[in-house]
């Protein structure tokens, strides 16, 4: 899988190499990003390389403070695209909104724990203080919940101490010894395994310890069907944009050097960290059968989270994954 992944990475930051610039599209893509967030970090490596330029593409940037406002951002058309969890495009496509998603990221954060602490196996997490990224409804506590239920015999919403914040927060609490363990996104994971802190549990174990054994991109570009329609170059463009320059993180030390600063590394081995997690999320698939498992893996989140998590959809609704081809070309 690793050579396979390295062969096709390779293949893509090579691709086109360097043409004729394309003819520019008319209207800029208005793209709402975190200004930390890896999607920054993949459009910085694009705009480096020109990468924008030979798909014929001007992009226009909008900087947010939190995903919350990317999706207020979206919904009032204040941008094209934002990157977001395909589980808040399916609610409210069963809301009535025409949301589609392409992937992005199949990273996935992991359950960490200081070396000292006595938890080797999710059946330990009983009566433990358990810090969990994010609220009640987060996919991976879910999941989590979901196998400590099938091979524990226990709810840990129930037997364990759980408290919900932000993934600094979190950290800081797991650091000073006032948290056993924190359930975390995959940059949080980076940043505390550069201060020997280990992952006990990967989030991508738990899915596949619940029979979904492939990586399965959680995150991706979010736009309007509608708007897709009307311009799909513009969005083939940007989705070839982005495995382009995703390929030259996979393959390039030095890009990951000149990206530094935009990462918030405090370290070197912080840096390598963030490296390896990107480059593990990179997604490889994206065909009618791995989106039949996403299908598949959404039944099992709405079983568990409910018309809290997944509102009037019960099952995914059509439309939620866009279907072009991947990668793209």
């Amino acid at each position: 899988m690793m050579r396979r992944r390295a062969a096709l990475l390779s293949a893509a930051a090579l691709l086109v190499p360097r043409p004729a610039p394309a003819q520019t599209a008319e209207a800029p893509l208005r793209i709402g990003t975190l200004r930390y967030g890896s999607v920054n970090w993949v459009l910085d490596v694009a705009r480096h390389h020109g990468l924008p330029e030979t798909e014929g593409l001007r992009l226009e940037v909008v900087e947010l403070a939190s995903n919350a406002a990317t999706q207020v951002a979206l919904q009032a058309r204040r941008v094209d695209l934002i990157v977001a969890d395909w589980l808040w495009v399916a609610r409210q496509r069963g809301e009535g909104a025409d949301w589609s998603f392409a992937p992005f990221s199949a990273a996935l954060g992991a359950l960490v724990s200081p070396a000292s602490a006595p938890i080797a196996s999710p059946a330990e997490l009983r009566g433990r203080r358990l810090g969990v990224a994010g609220s009640p409804l987060d996919k991976s506590w879910l999941l989590l919940r979901l196998l400590a239920m099938r091979r524990a015999g226990f709810d840990p919403a129930d037997a364990a101490q759980a408290v919900f914040g932000a993934p600094p927060l979190l950290a800081e609490q797991l650091l000073a010894g006032r948290l056993d363990a924190v359930l975390t996104y995959w940059t949080s994971v980076a940043r505390l395994e550069a201060r020997g802190i280990r992952a006990l549990l990967p989030v991508a174990e738990v899915l596949r310890e619940l029979g979904f054994p492939e990586p399965l991109p959680m995150v991706g570009w979010t736009f309007s069907e509608a708007w897709a329609a009307s311009r799909p170059d513009a969005l083939r463009h940007l989705l070839r944009l982005t495995w382009r320059a995703s390929g030259i993180l996979a393959e390039s030390e030095a890009e990951w050097r000149r990206l530094a600063p935009l990462t918030g590394a405090g370290s070197q081995e912080e840096l390598r960290r963030l490296q390896a997690h990107f480059r593990t999320g990179l997604p490889q698939r994206w065909d009618a059968a791995l989106r039949a498992e996403a299908a598949r893996l959404y039944d099992a989140l709405a079983a568990m989270g409910g018309e809290r998590l997944v509102g009037a959809a019960a099952h995914l609704p059509p439309g939620t994954f866009h279907e072009g081809s991947w990668p793209p070309v």
